[in-house]
């Protein structure tokens, strides 16, 4: 199985590259499956989304911890079972950016131990205040979603991916998809 992990701030267009690498293998005649976190279909997830929308430094530890467990089932369900040709994680390992940063980086190394890994692991960037503008209007805020977070986050996660492959995405998203997409042509 080929895993691929699109990952990145809220913002930068993670789901929306997830399905444009989902549509390029599925015309190559590949199953493929999107994993997106935090996922609706079980407790951990759940419990997570709900701390992202909450409020307080509490909530800030129980949405990356809860993340984390809603990751690892992810990884038993759909990685360790092998049903399809790709598997595309999205959310994966930098949800440890959400924590201080020296639990960040410890968080971050930890789950490198119970998590596969690849060389198709995508960091989508995009400067925080462009993010703040296309999360902006968005029905539901998120505990992470202010300038100050975006910026301290960004930061943490940026030192956290330093080996994977950083996508630049404040231009359009085609462009985005051409910049992954000629990696993947190279990778595969």
């Amino acid at each position: 199985m080929k895993l691929i992990v699109v990952d990145g701030l809220d913002g930068v267009g993670k789901d929306t590259q997830a399905e444009f690498i989902k549509k390029r293998y599925e015309k190559l005649g590949k199953k493929v499956v999107i994993r997106s976190h935090p996922s609706t279909d079980n407790f951990f997830g759940r419990k997570a989304k709900k701390s992202l929308l909450g409020t307080g430094k509490i909530n800030k530890v129980k949405a990356s911890v809860f993340y984390m467990f809603d990751v690892l089932r992810s990884v038993r369900l759909y990685f360790r079972k092998g049903d399809a040709d790709v598997l595309i994680m999205v959310r994966y390992l930098v949800g440890t950016a959400y924590l201080p940063k020296r639990l960040a980086k410890i968080a971050y190394s930890f789950f490198l131990g119970f998590v596969p890994t690849s060389e198709y692991m995508f960091f989508l960037d995009a400067e925080p205040e462009i993010v703040l503008e296309r999360i902006i209007d968005r029905e539901e805020k998120e505990i992470f979603e202010t300038i100050d977070s975006l910026v301290k986050v960004r930061s943490k996660a940026l030192f956290l991916v330093k080996k994977w492959y950083i996508i630049g995405t404040s231009g359009s998203i085609n462009d985005t998809y051409l910049k992954i997409e000629k990696i993947l042509d190279r990778l595969d």
